[in-house]
């Protein structure tokens, strides 16, 4: 499954919009799956890092009051980091910081797939395009929205530990703490 719809991305004139086509018609199912393990199983293995990070933002989105329009960038998931919240219908008999932790997972697996895909910036075009480009070894762009500084994380990395340590009551067990040092 992950190899034919790693293909189905990359064949395409335009990976960029099959991506967007078959993350929507993916999304609802994974909203469905009970177990997270059994959800991190599908986001790990899938070949398409263009299609992951789709489908990672649709799930951000999804966990947003407030949707953002931009389209993906650091600055993206900075946002996701401020206005994101634990997903309601993952909400099992896990403990609370265990549904901080997945979402940690989630928001670091999305800045992995995403910096293979848009600095890397092969990804967004063609397959026939993208030797052309290889060949002529272009320099990836980055977009505006990626210029972020260290101070933004920072200010956003405090806030994000603030909201956590306040729903958590408790201080925040090491393997948070471990997970928001590498995501920072």
């Amino acid at each position: 499954l992950q190899r034919m719809l790693s293909m189905a991305v990359e064949v395409d004139r335009s990976p960029t919009c099959s991506s967007r086509k078959i993350a929507d018609d993916i999304f609802p199912f994974i909203l469905n799956i009970p177990l997270r393990s059994q959800r991190e199983a599908l986001l790990n293995t899938m070949e398409s890092q263009l299609l992951r990070c789709r489908l990672l933002e649709l799930l951000f989105q999804h966990s947003c009051d407030v949707p953002t329009t931009s389209s993906m960038s650091l600055d993206k998931i900075l946002y996701f980091l401020s206005h994101s919240s634990v997903l309601p219908q993952f909400q099992d008999e896990t403990a609370t910081w265990q549904r901080w932790d997945e979402m940690l997972q989630y928001l670091s697996l999305l800045l992995m797939s995403y910096q293979t895909f848009p600095l890397a910036e092969h990804l967004r075009s063609s397959l026939s395009d993208r030797l052309d480009l290889i060949v002529q070894k272009a320099k990836p762009r980055l977009q505006d929205s990626d210029d972020i500084s260290q101070l933004d994380i920072h200010l956003k990395m405090n806030d994000f530990i603030s909201r956590m340590q306040e729903a958590l009551g408790q201080p925040l067990p090491l393997q948070i703490e471990e997970k928001l040092f590498m995501l920072q």
